[in-house]
């Protein structure tokens, strides 16, 4: 770890203290990782699990054995929070439910979760006079313009019909039927709550808004360290289904496209957000791989070519099988058709631009994912049901 930390102005960075609201999950415990190894601040981390973060916690003779404290907080309901906002210098909200699934059966929870529950956080900040960056989502984009062209539109190749800037690019969702948009409207609101806080009564915020973070300990395996009924995202559920054998499931045909990028990269921007509060106040930032960009069925052939290389396992000879959206997510979803960031905004004010190739970080994960739990899905497989 440096001892000394200067920001990209050569200012030397003196050490914060960081409330960590949602320091359980995945982005949070990279990002631990990352603050305890590099920087000499310390974390307040805030959340209901802390599984994640285990290995960060319980070795004391590790050398950031003081500078990480575990709160086991609920933030829906916790007259603590107030408390450890105000002891900290930079608050992060990282809490959600961010799982597509859920925004169609779930969609109360997912509401109250995004919108709700995230008012006191900004409040406090905002009162307390402390920094706040908060983690929205490229949902919030909803559909692209060039989504509502005609099909065979020239148009639909201009990069200004799909394209997603954070100061330009308008926010449209489907009908209010479509409950799907729960998760990207209740995201949207609290952006618009943040950046009024800081037009009228200073609150000092970024909001980041994540493309696909993809890396170890994302999402769950479903019966293994996730609920048996839950569906996570897409590719911890191609990751599921390559573990179990089983066909990937591409919903309407797996033509939505999308871009992913690394979660180590994308860690490297949040670390230039916290550590140059002279450039990142007050600016939205995306935060993606534009050059990672695939459908989703592209994304399944590349999953399965890369799973059999780091399993050693034969893909199956009928990888995937196509389901509609109703079928497998239920009544009321809705898809965007392209997410594909603008990077300027970022790279004009942080420097940064993500480098690893969507190849390298498959491997990565999956690597990751057979290690970790392909002999607990065997047994489970393998286990009879009771009758």
């Amino acid at each position: 770890m440096a001892t000394e930390r200067f920001d990209l102005d050569g200012r030397l960075i003196k050490p914060m203290t960081i409330c960590m609201i949602g320091a359980g999950g995945f982005i949070g415990s990279h990002l631990c990782e990352k603050i305890l190894n590099e920087t000499p601040h310390k974390i307040l981390a805030l959340d209901v699990y802390n599984d994640k973060i285990k290995h960060l916690l319980e070795p004391e003779s590790l050398l950031w054995g003081n500078r990480i404290q575990f709160h086991r907080i609920n933030i829906k309901h916790d007259s603590r929070l107030e408390g450890l906002i105000k002891m900290s210098d930079l608050t992060i909200n990282l809490a959600a439910i961010c799982t597509p699934a859920d925004y169609n059966t779930r969609p109360l929870d997912t509401i109250y979760s995004n919108f709700i529950d995230a008012l006191p956080v900004v409040k406090y900040c905002s009162e307390n006079g402390k920094r706040l960056i908060h983690f929205s989502t490229c949902e919030v984009y909803g559909k692209t313009i060039g989504s509502f062209l005609p099909k065979d539109s020239p148009l639909r190749q201009d990069p200004a019909y799909y394209v997603l800037k954070e100061d330009a690019s308008p926010c449209i969702f489907g009908s209010i039927e479509k409950q799907r948009w729960s998760y990207a409207c209740a995201k949207q609101l609290i952006e618009r709550l943040v950046y009024a806080e800081g037009a009228e009564n200073g609150l000092e915020f970024t909001i980041v808004r994540p493309f696909n973070w993809i890396g170890p300990r994302m999402d769950f395996i479903p019966g293994i360290d996730g609920p048996n009924e839950g569906v996570p995202r897409v590719l911890a559920c191609f990751s599921n289904n390559l573990l179990r054998r089983e066909p990937l499931k591409l919903v309407d045909g797996g033509q939505s496209q999308r871009t992913f990028v690394y979660i180590k990269d994308a860690i490297e921007a949040v670390l230039l957000m916290i550590e140059n509060p002279a450039r990142a106040n007050g600016h939205i930032f995306n935060v993606g791989n534009p050059h990672n960009e695939v459908t989703v069925r592209q994304l399944a052939e590349m999953m399965t070519e890369v799973y059999a290389k780091v399993s050693g396992e034969t893909a199956l000879g009928e990888p995937t099988i196509d389901v509609s959206s109703k079928e497998f997510y239920g009544e009321g979803y809705d898809d965007s058709d392209k997410r594909i960031p603008d990077m300027t905004i970022i790279n004009r004010q942080l420097g940064w631009n993500p480098k690893t190739s969507l190849w390298d970080l498959l491997e990565s994960t999956l690597a990751y994912q057979h290690r970790t739990y392909a002999e607990a899905v065997k047994k489970a497989v393998a286990k009879p049901t009771s009758s």
